[in-house]
């Protein structure tokens, strides 16, 4: 759903400042700086935009990661992460000249450092976020989960950089005091000043890598202190200047002792004893107990975060399973008489609630004119359910779960059974396939398709499945593989001509017809077909609008695209193709716009479900269409609030 939406928003007006992420969708925010600025963001922990940027910046909740883009040598800096929640004028004077300006850059957040790592170049995070790209520099900073995801990997896999917490922060001391002896600062406080509570102060603000590195260092000053020479100034972090040791030999001589250099047991002794301070041994100490305490919080949070993720993952078939329970217990509360309270779901009707109480149970064997609706997505949730929905009836029934929560994956029927291929949730694709039998009301496990893709086309065609077109992450395919279950796996098939991710498909006398999608750069109004026969794709007749994420039915010996996204919009309306003709014509539009429905034909009928209607809104009415009829809205919500799933009737005997 991200990546389709994503490439529905790449396609606006190049100039727009935001992609316009849901909440739900950030997963993090890069910010930009200058060499004249980044030292003010950094000092004061604070990260600003222009004004443009506040409505997303103020998505930002505290502990989003985010990064910082150095606009004059185009590195990328983090790993940081909101210390605050995103507003306006945190500081509405930061990063101006004088006091009385108003900044450039109110839309801002307070930051913490998570992990000081070196900086990427533009080559290194370019094509983790190329899709934020609008011309060759510039590029939007709202990243969504996955790409906030491949960024942390990056990032980790980068050395630890001690510039960031040694030279910009404001805890870093930059100059050493001046006076007889000069002093070497370690993270801003010099070795006679630092104690336990600076520690703490100091170790608090950076990430456990840096406290590591500080642990080290302190540790390797503890050890070397026992093998130090007096004559070498930056070896230690309390150093006699050189000034201050020809006055000691002038002195010396002066009482008839021996020069420095010939003092070596009684400066050593003196040197390693004042080294030896009980404030090293302290401060190692301290920092051990930290880390103990920091190692055991992080084994805490892991196992919170495992926790977190198991119960996120298990959320949709959660409330599938609910779904499908309220629905049972409508069905016994109508043997004795109607509810008294409507059941709800999150907000939207359930599915006890899309007939009427007196409505007969629907019959696998004996109704003619099922429709299964498949997997999904209702803004929250992504189901896993399969229901059947008749028609005639106007009634709807909850079957057995798929074994996975799917969006964006096909449906096609092969001896009775529906077979349901790839697609996915949460960003991540599957190669998995599984089929449902309506005899037995059960789903079985079938062989894996050859790669993980999600919003593909499926059609049968000779007895065997073809799955085309498709993608995962930002790879966009024209491959296409074919399912022969007397080989027992998927077979590569001839490519399509065109790469197509969130196309439609359908098989039409003896030939697999693909139309529309998007190519990684264009949506499509192309069309081509598939004739075994011919083991080749030809191109037919372009439609007339582009159409990304349409609907393809077969009505009548015609192919009707249902609605779509046209690169600006979701859109209403219906082309129709005639093969013996080879041309498209200009149908009636639905009375909504709809992209990424769902439709089937039954008795002659169109039925299109569902659907996103504009942005991010989704449509929960159903149509249906009948030839010199037009469009009729049903009064049903047989659907629900749904899109990113898939329709399908069985085949009449």
């Amino acid at each position: 759903m991200k990546s389709a939406l994503k490439m529905g928003a790449r396609k606006k007006e190049s100039w727009s400042s935001t992609r316009n992420l849901g909440k739900i969708q950030l997963g993090g925010v890069i910010f930009g700086a200058t060499n004249i600025t980044i030292n003010e963001c950094l000092s004061k922990l604070l990260f600003g935009l222009p004004k443009e940027h506040l409505q997303y910046v103020e998505k930002i909740d505290p502990g989003l990661p985010l990064f910082l883009l150095n606009s004059a040598d185009r590195k990328l800096h983090g790993v940081f992460e909101a210390a605050s929640h995103g507003q306006k004028d945190i500081d509405p004077y930061a990063w101006t000249c004088e006091a009385k300006q108003k900044t450039p850059f109110p839309a801002q957040v307070q930051v913490r450092l998570k992990s000081a790592r070196q900086p990427l170049t533009e080559n290194l995070f370019k094509p983790i976020i190329v899709d934020n790209y609008f011309t060759r520099t510039h590029f939007w900073f709202e990243l969504d989960h996955s790409q906030t995801s491949r960024l942390l990997s990056l990032f980790s896999s980068q050395p630890v950089s001690a510039s960031l917490f040694t030279t910009n922060w404001p805890f870093v001391s930059k100059k050493p005091e001046n006076g007889l002896k000069e002093k070497t600062f370690c993270m801003g406080f010099s070795a006679e000043t630092v104690n336990s509570d600076t520690l703490d102060d100091c170790l608090g603000t950076v990430g456990k890598d840096e406290k590591e590195l500080v642990y080290m260092k302190l540790k390797e000053l503890s050890v070397n202190s026992k093998f130090l020479d007096p004559n070498e100034d930056e070896a230690a972090c309390i150093n006699v200047g050189p000034h201050f040791a020809a006055h000691e030999d002038e002195t010396a001589r002066k009482k008839g002792d021996p020069p420095s250099a010939s003092r070596e047991d009684t400066t050593l002794e003196a040197n390693t004893s004042s080294m030896r301070d009980p404030i090293i041994a302290q401060l190692i100490e301290k920092v051990e107990d930290l880390m103990a305490f920091k190692t055991e919080q992080s084994n805490k949070i892991d196992c919170l975060e495992k926790n977190i993720i198991f119960l996120v993952q298990n959320l949709a078939e959660a409330q599938n399973e609910i779904r499908y329970l309220k629905h049972h217990c409508g069905m016994l509360e109508s043997t004795v008489g109607p509810s008294e309270e409507p059941d709800t779901i999150n907000g939207t009707t359930s599915s006890n609630e899309f007939h009427s109480d007196d409505s007969p149970d629907i019959n696998l064997d004996s109704c003619d004119d099922l429709i299964f609706l498949a997997g999904g997505y209702d803004g929250s949730s992504w189901f896993s359910s399969l229901d059947c929905y008749s028609p005639s009836n106007n009634h709807i029934k909850s079957l057995k779960q798929m074994n996975t929560a799917r969006c964006s994956a096909p449906v096609s029927i092969l001896n009775g059974q529906l077979y349901v291929f790839g697609g996915g949730t949460r960003g991540v694709w599957y190669d998995t396939v599984e089929s449902y039998d309506p005899v037995v009301n059960e789903w079985t496990s079938r062989p894996s398709l050859n790669a993980k893709k999600g919003s593909l086309a499926g059609a049968t065609l000779n007895g065997k499945i073809y799955a085309v077109g498709g993608g995962c992450d930002n790879e966009f395919y024209s491959t296409a593989e074919m399912l022969d279950l007397d080989i027992g796996a998927w077979i590569p098939s001839r490519s399509m001509l065109e790469k197509r991710f969130s196309l439609a498909a359908a098989e039409l006398n003896g030939v697999i017809y693909a139309v529309g999608g998007y190519d990684g750069r264009n949506y499509l109004k192309s069309a081509e077909r598939y004739d075994p026969r011919e083991h080749s794709w030809t191109r037919i007749e372009s439609m007339n609008s582009m159409r990304g994420c349409p609907c393809l039915v077969i009505l009548n010996e015609k192919l009707y695209v249902l609605g779509g996204f046209d690169g600006n919009a979701m859109v209403p309306s219906v082309e129709i193709y005639d093969p013996r003709r080879g041309s498209w014509m200009i149908g009636e539009p639905m009375n909504y716009p709809r992209g990424f429905a769902a439709a089937a034909v039954v008795k002659e009928s169109v039925h299109i479900f569902g659907g996103l209607k504009t942005g991010e809104e989704i449509n929960h009415t159903v149509e249906c269409y009948k030839e010199g009829q037009g469009w009729e809205s049903l009064d049903t919500k047989a659907s629900g609030r749904r899109c990113f799933f898939s329709a399908v009737s069985l085949p009449s005997n």
